[in-house]
């Protein structure tokens, strides 16, 4: 495992993410870290997203489609 330090980091920045660890309940570093990770997650999703199929649907044909599926109900 690594360790990153952060050097630079503004003063409102730094003021809100300690607002946002204590109101999470954990410790800045661990506050970062969660937040660190999700974007790393988060990283993948417009290659996964890339290689989805493309199709040529109108966005009415799809609200008709949304209307008809609830008027069935």
């Amino acid at each position: 495992m690594r360790t990153l330090y952060i050097r630079h980091v503004p003063d409102p920045v730094a003021e809100k993410l300690e607002k946002l660890a204590s109101l999470a309940g954990v410790p800045l570093s661990t506050f970062a870290l969660q937040e660190l990770t999700e974007t790393a997650r988060r990283a993948d999703n417009a290659e996964l997203f890339s290689a989805l199929p493309s199709h040529d649907l109108e966005r009415s044909s799809i609200l008709e489609a949304l209307h008809a599926s609830r008027d069935e109900r």
